[in-house]
């Protein structure tokens, strides 16, 4: 039986190595293909720790099979202001639905659903206006791609989401295979709460 369970503060404490394992085992996958690193990933989601932020987890049984993050835009804001600054929504009007990760088993049976409505009534119970997320984008001739690959722009769009034109952030990880990281653009998208 699948149960999701939303995780906030010490609770999110208790499932960082649960969590940092899930996103290095999917995220390896097309489109992100990263090489993770379990130190690394440790100190990332510390920040889910934060007032404000969550963790909408999927579990069967005693097994995280997939989960999704959340938090203040603000607490993001050394990787994301950038993007924003030429937009008039303001970061503290702003809910960031970061990751999402699922195992490939479990997808297809309203998972994601459950993801984004409670990382969006978490975002609605702190007073945000917005909600926002962005995607990684990779050529469409990368040699990676799979080719059965479908995008998610249509469940995306479904929940009310649009992309930001022009509004595209930069991060960097290392690709499987690569000796070093590299900078990988990613695209926002958003929707009024």
């Amino acid at each position: 039986m699948i149960e999701t369970r939303i995780l906030t503060g010490d609770a999110v404490g208790a499932a960082l190595d649960d969590l940092a394992r899930l996103r290095i085992a999917v995220f390896r996958h097309w489109p992100y293909l990263y090489d993770g690193d379990l130190d690394y990933e440790r100190d990332y989601l510390k920040v889910y720790q934060s007032p404000g932020a969550v963790v909408v987890a999927a579990y069967d049984g005693d097994r995280m099979i997939g989960a999704s993050t959340g938090a203040p835009m603000e607490d993001h804001a050394s990787d994301f202001a950038a993007a924003f600054a030429h937009r008039p929504e303001q970061l503290d009007e702003i809910f960031y639905c970061a990751e999402s990760v699922l195992l490939p088993e479990y997808r297809g049976h309203g998972l994601g659903h459950a993801f984004f409505d409670g990382r969006e009534a978490q975002g609605r119970a702190l007073g945000r206006k917005y909600s926002a997320f962005c995607s990684v984008k990779r050529p469409a001739d990368h040699p990676d791609r799979p080719a059965d690959y479908r995008p998610l722009d249509g469940f995306w769009q479904k929940r009310g989401y649009a992309p930001l034109p022009g509004v595209v952030a930069e991060f960097e990880w290392k690709d499987i295979g690569d000796d070093h990281a590299t900078k990988k653009p990613l695209q926002f998208w958003m929707r009024a709460l």
